[in-house]
C-alpha cells in the first residue's frame, strides 16, 4: 500500500518550481491551472518526488468547468499523489497531453476525449475508443440529453 503525500507540501514544492500553477491543494490532491498541467506533471515525475506511474486519468463535469484527474503513484518512494486541472468552458476543452510521461495515459486520455469530448493537446492518436466516429455528442456530460 503506497502513502499519500501531503498534497500541500507537494504544492508548496511545484509552485517554487512553476510559479502561478497551484489553484488549490489540501491533504492529498494538488489542482493546478490547465495551462500549467505538463510542466507541473512533469516536475512531479523528474523531481525528488519521482512520479513514476500513472494509475489512473478520469474526469468530471462539474457544469461550470470539467475536472481531469491524474493518480499519480512513486514506485521508487511509495507514495501516491491526485493531480487535478479544472478546464472552463464547454465549446472546445482542452488541455496538454501527459503521454510524453507515462506513456499508459493513451487509451486514458482516449475514454476521456471519447466519453467528455475534452481533447489532450499533443496526443499521437487522439481518436474515439469506445464509440464509432460519427456518434452524435459526448455522453458522460451532464448536458448531453
Amino acid at each position: 500500500m503506497t502513502v499519500a503525500l501531503v498534497g500541500t507540501g507537494v504544492a508548496e514544492a511545484v509552485s517554487k518550481s512553476i510559479p502561478g500553477s497551484i489553484l488549490a491543494s489540501d491533504e492529498k490532491t494538488v489542482v493546478v491551472s490547465a495551462d500549467k498541467l505538463y510542466p507541473a506533471a512533469e516536475f512531479l515525475k523528474t523531481s525528488e518526488f519521482a512520479f513514476d506511474y500513472l494509475a489512473n486519468l478520469t474526469s468530471a463535469d462539474y457544469l461550470d468547468y470539467f475536472e481531469v484527474v491524474y493518480h499519480l503513484v512513486s514506485l521508487k518512494k511509495n507514495h501516491s499523489l491526485v493531480l487535478k486541472t479544472r478546464i472552463y468552458g464547454r465549446e472546445a476543452p482542452a488541455v496538454a497531453s501527459v503521454v510524453p510521461l507515462w506513456r499508459g495515459a493513451e487509451l486514458q486520455e482516449r475514454e476521456v476525449f471519447d466519453l467528455m469530448g475534452i481533447s489532450f493537446e499533443g496526443h499521437p492518436n487522439l481518436k474515439r475508443i469506445l464509440l464509432w466516429d460519427g456518434f452524435p455528442g459526448h455522453p458522460l456530460r451532464r448536458d448531453y440529453l
